[in-house]
């Protein structure tokens, strides 16, 4: 092998030296640890096959190890908690210890959502997807600066257009779950037991009823009072 095809050889094998010197050294770590280290930095709840692929180890051997530590957390009483949230995995702060965490966080400043913000953000909820119209049937009251404080915020989204009108329809987004501590949208809770009237509610707000018009100047509401 001549000179130069010696330094391309070694050339090549330098840069591949460093990946593969990392994978090395991820698969010789502990799991459980290396698990903590990884999920202390995610902005977001990590899958169990995204964690399984950065650090070289099987899925199921991931996901047992995940599951363990949430037990040992909850057994040994930890400040925090590890959640399954939104198909993935992240610590939260134990709900026991969350007035800590506000006030330090917060320190006396509120940054919740209105009322109107809450109420808008159920509808949207429990009846996506859902247009602007038909949560301001459902809520009586024009929602179209509440809805644009919910889509900055990311907790809902644009999700297609109404094939009879084409209106724009509304779902909850990931981080709606994620903030809610939800693993879908099947574990909100049943309205039955906090809306006695739910069937005359869902029945006022059928077909014949969102005849009410949101942008109409002589509109219920008219005036934006939830902006």
């Amino acid at each position: 092998m001549s000179a130069v095809q010696q330094g391309s050889a070694g050339s090549a094998g330098s840069a591949e030296s460093p990946a593969g010197d990392l994978r090395a050294a991820v698969a010789e770590l502990d799991l459980k640890p290396a698990l903590e280290a990884v999920l202390m930095v995610v902005d977001e709840p990590a899958t169990e096959e995204h964690l399984a692929k950065v650090l070289e180890r099987p899925r199921r051997a991931v996901a047992d190890a995940l599951r363990e530590l949430a037990d040992e957390y909850t057994v040994q009483g930890r400040g925090f908690e590890l959640r399954l949230v939104a198909g993935g995995w992240r610590f939260y702060t134990r709900p026991a210890y969350a007035p800590a965490v506000e006030g330090f966080v917060l320190d006396g400043q509120h940054a919740r959502l209105t009322q109107a913000a809450l109420e808008t953000l159920a509808v949207v909820a429990y009846r996506q997807p859902v247009s602007r119209s038909r949560v301001s049937a459902v809520r009586g009251v024009n929602c179209d600066g509440v809805m644009r404080t919910l889509l900055q915020r990311g907790l809902v989204e644009e999700a297609g257009a109404e094939p009879e009108t084409g209106a724009i329809l509304y779902r909850t987004t990931n981080y709606f779950l994620e903030r809610m501590g939800l693993r879908g949208l099947d574990e909100l809770p049943e309205l039955a037991p906090f809306l006695p009237e739910a069937d005359a509610i869902e029945a006022d707000t059928q077909e014949g009823v969102p005849s009410f018009d949101p942008d109409a100047p002589d509109a219920p509401g008219y005036e934006d009072a939830d902006d």
